[in-house]
C-alpha cells in the first residue's frame, strides 16, 4: 500500500469516477490511475469501486467504509509534510486563504499587508467563493484558513472562531429621498426601505439572512430587483439609480464612494459575526498562527490550538 494508490482512489471519487480527469489532476496517465486502484484493491482483498465494464460508476459498501480512512491517512500525510517544512524553513512557504468577496476586498487587506511585511518569503494565495465554497476548500485541504460571515459554523469538521462583529448600511445616491428623510430627523425603518427597489447580496452571502429576517419580522415584502455576491456590483447599480443598496457597513468608504451616501442601518438588521475557520486535525505552520493573530488579535495561538483540540 502506498500514498499514490490512496491519492488515485480519492481523486477518482472527487472527479465523479472519471479516471481521465483524475489522471490529469494527478499528472499521470489514465492506465496508471487504473492500475494503482486495482493494486490497492488486490492488496485489500475487496473491490472499492462498482464497475460497468471498464468504467467506474460508484463506491461499493467496503469502498464507502474505507473512504474516510483514506481521507484521514492522506490528511495526516499532509500534516507530516507540513510539520517537516515548518522546522526546515520557519520563514518560507505558502499560505492559502479562502474568503468571500466582502472579506477579501474589505476586511483582509490590512492583515495581508502587515503579514507580507513580516514574512516576505511566504507566498499568499487568495481564493474567493461563497461561504459554502469556502468551507469546501477547507474540507478538501485546498485552503489553510477560511474567512466568511455565514455557513462556517455549521460544519462540525471545522473549528470556526469568531473574529469581529459588523452591521449593515443602506447606500443611496446623493439627494435621495431617504437622505432627505434623515435630514428631517425621520428614522430609517423597514417600511420606509420597502418603498424603494432594493439591491443587496445573494442568499447565503454577507448577512443576507438577517436582512430577510428583518423584513419578515415586520411582515413586509422587500422588492429586491438585483442580488449580487460582490459589494462593488451592488454599488454600481445603486449609482445607476436602479434601487437602494443594503451592504456591509465596512464596505462603504466615504472617500472612494463619492457618488453614494450611507445611512446607518444597525438598528434594523441583526449584528453579523465574521468567523475564521480551520479544518480540525490540520497541522498549522507557525506563520499561519501569526497571520490569524494579525487579522484577529484575540485569536492567539493558544486560543486557536484550544479550539482545534475540542471535539466537534
Amino acid at each position: 500500500m502506498n500514498f499514490q494508490q490512496l491519492r488515485s482512489v480519492r481523486e477518482a471519487i472527487r472527479q465523479g469516477f472519471n479516471l481521465t480527469t483524475a489522471s490529469e489532476v494527478l499528472h499521470t496517465s489514465q492506465p496508471g490511475v487504473s492500475r494503482q486502484i486495482r493494486e490497492l484493491e488486490d492488496e485489500l482483498g475487496v473491490e472499492i469501486f462498482v464497475r460497468a465494464g471498464k468504467r467506474l460508476t460508484g463506491l461499493t459498501a467496503p469502498g464507502e467504509t474505507m473512504l474516510p480512512i483514506i481521507e484521514r491517512l492522506l490528511h495526516d500525510a499532509e500534516n507530516l509534510r507540513r510539520a517537516g517544512e515548518d522546522f526546515a524553513a520557519q520563514q518560507r512557504g505558502t499560505l492559502t486563504i479562502a474568503a468571500t468577496h466582502s472579506q477579501a476586498r474589505y476586511a483582509l487587506p490590512p492583515a495581508v499587508r502587515d503579514f507580507s511585511a513580516d514574512y516576505p518569503d511566504v507566498a499568499l494565495r487568495m481564493h474567493q467563493g461563497s461561504p459554502r465554497q469556502v468551507a469546501a476548500m477547507l474540507l478538501s485541504g485546498e485552503a489553510d484558513i477560511g474567512v466568511a460571515t455565514e455557513a462556517l459554523a455549521g460544519y462540525p469538521e471545522l473549528a470556526a472562531l469568531p473574529c469581529y462583529q459588523w452591521t449593515h448600511s443602506v447606500i443611496v445616491p446623493p439627494g435621495h429621498a431617504l437622505i432627505e428623510d434623515a435630514a428631517r430627523g425621520a428614522p430609517l425603518t423597514i417600511a420606509r426601505l420597502a418603498r424603494f427597489p432594493i439591491i443587496t447580496y445573494e442568499p447565503g452571502y454577507t448577512g443576507r439572512s438577517h436582512i430577510d429576517e428583518a423584513f419578515a419580522r415586520e411582515r413586509i415584502r422587500a422588492s429586491i430587483v438585483l442580488e449580487a455576491m460582490d459589494t462593488d456590483v451592488i454599488k454600481t447599480y445603486v449609482e445607476l439609480g436602479m434601487g437602494v443598496g443594503i451592504i456591509a457597513a465596512i464596505a462603504y468608504d466615504e472617500q472612494r464612494d463619492t457618488q453614494l451616501r450611507a445611512i446607518d442601518a444597525r438598528h434594523l438588521f441583526a449584528v453579523n459575526m465574521t468567523r475564521l475557520a480551520i479544518r480540525r486535525g490540520t497541522f498549522l505552520r507557525s506563520y499561519v498562527y501569526d497571520f490569524i493573530r494579525i487579522f484577529a488579535p484575540p485569536l492567539t495561538r493558544a486560543v486557536v490550538e484550544e479550539a482545534l483540540a475540542q471535539s466537534a
